[in-house]
């Protein structure tokens, strides 16, 4: 596992020197969690051409000497020292003059205090440095990545039988999410998103206590989480045999998945796959009822680049995990959401979330 680590802080390094600078000050926890392996919180990381500082506090100090590798650490006195004279301190200890900052991951109240005390540094922005490097995953990750999918396929196929008659969102949705945790999770991927009914056209539906009728639509979207990383997978059903309006939904969605997924592989274009559901959802008479989002990647963090779009800029490669999730959601009757995690690969793509996708349910 270390050996991960010591290749991501190669690949950042060589990129820093491309830019010719001296470090990077690394502000997102997310970061820190792909870089060192830190998984707690009130940390910072300066990554130098040949060091790694991980500056904490007496709180966090146990927890990354026990998580973290390829790193230096150090336990500030938040009564004794500002996080600017910690950092200043390191930076003047390893001659930095030139620092990247992630910019995109600090507030400007924040960052106008630690400027003051970096005065006579040049700092600029890394903009998506590290994001950029996080859309290839390694093989540890996938694995991670794989682990979590599993989870989650087991914990709905064991919760399917609560799916009847009277059950409401919310008790579907604690079942699925305490079962999830049984068999593994460490947490939730999100809070998982649960809509009976008309409330299945609501994308991000939260549970509530509504129940389950006969001929309802539904849509279970939730993941797992493993060494922090997530799965994210959605399936939809009707509650008993499905009208033809539903039945016509139902396959539409499912048509324009499999042709997103048809055009899947290392070098194309993510508007490319885009287009390919696009075309299905737009030619069909629910055109009005979509979106044009259709997938993003996953892994640390549950939406994560590229985002797969008609404005999307990203070539896929070799090794991205990516969502492909097309939808129709009609106001007040219902919605349809088929989601998988996939894996890029040179000739084609891997499925990494594996629950069957049956539509009616016996009620």
């Amino acid at each position: 596992m270390k050996a991960e680590f010591t290749q991501r802080l190669g690949q950042l390094r060589q990129q820093m020197l491309d830019q010719e600078q001296q470090a990077l000050l690394v502000f997102s926890l997310d970061h820190l969690r792909y870089l060192c392996n830190y998984s707690g919180e009130a940390a910072y990381g300066i990554v130098t051409l040949d060091q790694f500082f991980l500056i904490t506090d007496y709180r966090f100090i146990e927890q990354a000497e026990t998580e973290c590798f390829e790193c230096q650490l150090i336990c500030r006195n938040r009564d004794q020292q500002s996080l600017g004279q910690a950092i200043r301190q390191v930076l003047d200890m390893q001659h930095i003059s030139k620092l990247l900052f992630e910019a995109a991951h600090i507030n400007l109240q924040m960052w106008s205090g630690l400027a003051q005390e970096l005065s006579g540094i040049s700092c600029t922005s890394s903009a998506g440095l590290v994001e950029e490097l996080r859309k290839t995953k390694d093989a540890w990750e996938i694995a991670q990545i794989r682990k979590a999918a599993a989870i989650a396929d087991q914990a709905l196929h064991d919760c399917m039988p609560l799916l009847c008659l009277g059950v409401s969102e919310r008790d579907f949705a604690l079942e699925l999410e305490y079962r999830m945790q049984i068999l593994g999770s460490e947490g939730l991927s999100f809070p998982s998103i649960v809509g009976f009914g008309p409330r299945s056209a609501l994308p991000h539906c939260i549970p509530t206590n509504k129940t389950l009728a006969e001929g309802d639509l539904i849509v279970i979207d939730f993941g797992a989480v493993v060494h922090g990383y997530r799965s994210d997978m959605t399936r939809s059903f009707v509650a008993g045999r499905a009208s033809a309006q539903q039945r016509n939904i139902y396959n539409t969605v499912q048509q324009a998945q499999q042709a997103a997924l048809a055009s899947l592989h290392a070098g194309q274009m993510a508007t490319v796959t885009s287009a390919a559901a696009s075309d299905i959802l737009q030619a069909s008479e629910f055109a009005a009822y979509t979106s044009t989002g259709l997938g993003h990647g996953v892994g640390i963090q549950l939406h994560e680049q590229p985002f797969i779009s008609p404005v999307c800029r990203d070539t896929l490669q070799t090794n991205y995990v990516v969502t492909i999730e097309p939808g129709i959601y009609i106001p007040g009757y219902g919605g349809v959401r088929i989601e998988d995690d996939v894996l890029i690969q040179a000739d084609g793509y891997s499925l990494i979330t594996h629950a069957p996708k049956i539509f009616e349910l016996e009620i």
